[in-house]
């Protein structure tokens, strides 16, 4: 398996000191594959606004929960010529898969989706345990026979707000410790209109009734949620200033300033989480502010899916 993806420079770490209070789970260690779902001109895109590549801020967030001694390498899916693993890798060596979200929509069948809904296929046949966010939970449900169409609702950005868990989520192992009605950072612009055969919804809000899916497919069994647990409030700022003219145009932000008073507050409360000014004018509270909440159904899939899984092979 190849060595933990290294993050360089502030990214790491700014990552690791935000990480720094959550604690790993006991176990084995387990050797992850992160599905990175963005082109290479949005992966540079993201890292000139200041916000961290998503494969790689998915491989510290699993690192940072995973028993110690785990591994993750990633594949750039999108890219052309792109394999479906890693080289030197095979699914022998792999316990689990996450898949990042991407820039890229399910409306626009391109050859960088569909090279991923056929790796998306691949993994469901592995029974591999497969868990991911947004794009993720898109892609799979398009694999598993649903569709996916803009939300006519428009771009829900920034925070999801009051996202409900639904009858079969509130005793779903992938939300165990959350309460039933919660906040989480989020960016999207589609959603899943038509859930797939074997899918069992979790939550939902006003803005997308599916905020979160198991799907059954094969040999599979995927976990998914629209948000982005991942994002701390400094990712989520960078990414809004890479759709400034788009939030002004939907009516999300009056003008650059707006947007730009909206970083500036979202980075400054990263970074000292206990200013409560900050936090009042933004609305968030500890389910976004506390990783080890926020990180809530990436331990849990760990926990409940992964780990479990290990004693199988």
């Amino acid at each position: 398996m190849a060595p933990p993806l290294e993050v360089i420079g502030v990214a790491a770490s700014r990552i690791a000191e935000s990480l720094s209070a959550v604690r790993p789970l006991d176990g084995p260690p387990v050797r992850f594959l992160v599905v990175d779902g963005y082109p290479a001109d949005r992966r540079r895109a993201i890292e000139q606004a200041g916000a961290t590549v998503a494969g790689a801020l998915y491989c510290q967030v699993l690192l940072a929960l995973a028993p110690p001694g785990s591994r993750c390498a990633v594949v750039q899916a999108a890219d052309p010529g792109a394999e479906a693993l890693p080289g030197g890798l095979d699914w022998g060596q792999i316990d689990a898969v996450a898949w990042t979200g991407s820039a890229l929509s399910l409306t626009a069948m391109t050859p960088e989706v569909t090279r991923q809904l056929d790796l998306s296929r691949a993994v469901f046949d592995t029974g591999r345990p497969y868990f991911g966010s947004c794009w993720a939970l898109q892609v799979a449900a398009v694999v598993a026979g649903g569709t996916v169409e803009a939300n006519p609702r428009g771009r829900e950005v920034g925070v999801a707000r009051k996202i409900a868990l639904t009858e079969s989520g509130r005793t779903h192992p992938l939300y165990r410790g959350r309460p039933s009605v919660f906040d989480a950072v989020a960016i999207h612009t589609d959603e899943i209109t038509r859930p797939p055969p074997g899918c069992v919804m979790l939550s939902g809000n006003a803005m997308s009734p599916i905020q979160a899916a198991e799907i059954r497919h094969g040999n599979g069994v995927f976990w998914g949620i629209q948000y982005h647990p991942e994002f701390d409030l400094h990712e989520i700022a960078r990414l809004v200033t890479l759709h400034t003219d788009a939030l002004i145009a939907a009516g999300l932000f009056a003008d650059p300033e707006a947007v730009s008073r909206f970083t500036a507050e979202a980075d400054a409360l990263a970074v000292d989480p206990a200013r409560r000014d900050l936090a009042w004018r933004l609305g968030v509270d500890r389910d976004i502010l506390d990783p080890s909440t926020r990180l809530t159904e990436v331990r849990n899939w760990i926990e409940h899916q992964v780990l479990p899984s290990l004693g199988n092979r």
